[in-house]
């Protein structure tokens, strides 16, 4: 099993793959909080700007792993219409507003009052330390794409091959290194997978 050594040798691995891509105006947008020190990589690699993309994923109510939409920041909104049809508006409205207020949150802790990179006119590069389901990756693309990205890029070092595939109608491109056929956990293909903390994220953030 090939195993990364940590976040930031991934995130050069990935920055040399994109680099054979031509994106037009790029900006690297990594996934809190494990998605960040792989996308800092990425992001000095292609002297392109960084910048975090919160996303909460709206859980299906008894089943919360099973995402029906997802909010991100500046009220950005998706639903699955089909998964959500059962969900009474009272308890959308609900779990809505929960993570919404969870989203900015969570924007304040990370930007410290900066406002987030105009994504109009430019490609998205979608970054995360790894892919297991899939719901989180295709809640980003979805509120980049919300957000008036002119093309999505997912960038990932490993993902699972069947939630890949599953994403091939989420972005306009996919970048990933590895999915193996045994993959089991993110967290297996690398030798250090430690935690990251909002302190961390935010010194990222601002190039330190």
């Amino acid at each position: 099993m090939e195993r990364f050594a940590d976040r930031q040798q991934a995130g050069r691995m990935l920055a040399e793959r994109l680099a054979e891509h031509p994106l037009t105006e790029p900006v690297v947008l990594g996934l809190p909080r494990g998605g960040v020190p792989v996308a800092a990589e990425i992001a000095q690699a292609l002297a392109a700007p960084l910048d975090v993309l919160v996303v909460r994923k709206l859980g299906f109510p008894g089943h919360e792993e099973f995402a029906m939409g997802a909010v991100g920041e500046g009220g950005a909104r998706v639903l699955d219409q089909r998964v959500a049809a059962g969900v009474s508006r009272r308890d959308l409205d609900r779990i809505e507003a929960k993570e919404a207020a969870e989203v900015e949150q969570r924007v304040a802790r990370f930007r410290e009052g900066r406002p987030a990179v105009d994504l109009r006119g430019r490609t998205a590069v979608i970054v995360d330390d790894g892919v297991a389901t899939g719901a989180t990756a295709r809640a980003a693309c979805a509120i980049a794409r919300a957000r008036d990205a002119a093309a999505i890029v997912l960038a990932v070092p490993v993902a699972a091959p069947d939630s890949l595939a599953g994403l091939a109608d989420a972005a306009d491109e996919i970048v990933c290194l590895h999915a193996p056929a045994g993959f089991m956990a993110v967290g297996m293909h690398y030798v250090d997978f430690r935690q990251i903390e909002d302190a961390e994220v935010v010194r990222l953030l601002h190039g330190q």
